[in-house]
């Protein structure tokens, strides 16, 4: 049997100020440094030594990885960052406050956009272009479904953490709403009508275990 632990980023001050974010680099608040410790302490009480912890390359993803690796007693693992791990991007949708935009566009089709999975959010003219990204050949989307998120996490998946995990190895990965979404969709093998229904919150560590062949034997939520 082995352990993976998923836990979302604590409190940002997007999430705070009730603003689409995505692949805006927005920081924790002093209460999303509290619910990554608190993570922490829920995780800490499991002993679970873990092999490798993988995050995304936004700050809010990364100070709650390393504040949960400092509590629990394991700052010496390696930790992993990729682009693959960042949240969904929310496209032309960035930046504005949620209830200004459902306001504009109703609150149907803003549902249809933050917990579908085929619904694309509005798009960017342009891409960004950021030097972390530039420096690794990726270039940032103009927005992007559930769908969408899946496909580009799938394959980190696959090639560096499904295989630590057969190799008996203890995951944690700490990361964001909608990539948990979309990964907790992928292993709970849910449909695409029901993913709406799943939602991460903030500093919530979900703990899943496995048998030798990576079929999951129980899902725990650490509320």
């Amino acid at each position: 049997m082995v352990t993976l632990v998923i836990t979302r980023h604590g409190e940002s001050q997007a999430n705070r100020d009730n603003i689409f974010t995505g692949w805006t680099d927005v920081p924790l608040t002093d209460k999303g440094m509290l619910q990554a410790q608190t993570a922490a302490l829920k995780i800490r009480k499991l002993q679970i030594y873990f092999a490798d912890v993988h995050t995304s390359m936004l700050q809010r993803a990364i100070l709650t990885a390393n504040i949960i690796c400092d509590t629990i007693g394991q700052s010496y693992i390696p930790i992993h960052k990729s682009w693959r791990l960042n949240e969904r991007h929310y496209g032309a949708l960035r930046g504005h406050n949620k209830d200004t935009i459902k306001a504009q566009y109703g609150s149907d089709q803003v549902a249809k956009w933050r917990r579908g999975f085929n619904a694309l959010p509005p798009q960017l003219s342009n891409a960004d272009h950021e030097r972390r990204y530039d420096q690794i050949g990726v270039k940032i989307p103009l927005s992007e479904s559930l769908k969408m998120t899946q496909a580009r996490l799938l394959p980190y998946w696959n090639d560096h953490i499904a295989p630590q995990l057969l190799n008996g190895q203890n995951q944690l990965i700490v990361a964001h709403g909608s990539t948990l979404r979309a990964l907790i969709k992928y292993l709970d093998q849910i449909a695409d009508d029901q993913i709406d229904q799943v939602e991460v919150a903030n500093g919530e560590p979900i703990v899943y275990q496995f048998d030798q062949k990576l079929q999951v034997l129980s899902k725990t939520k650490l509320d």
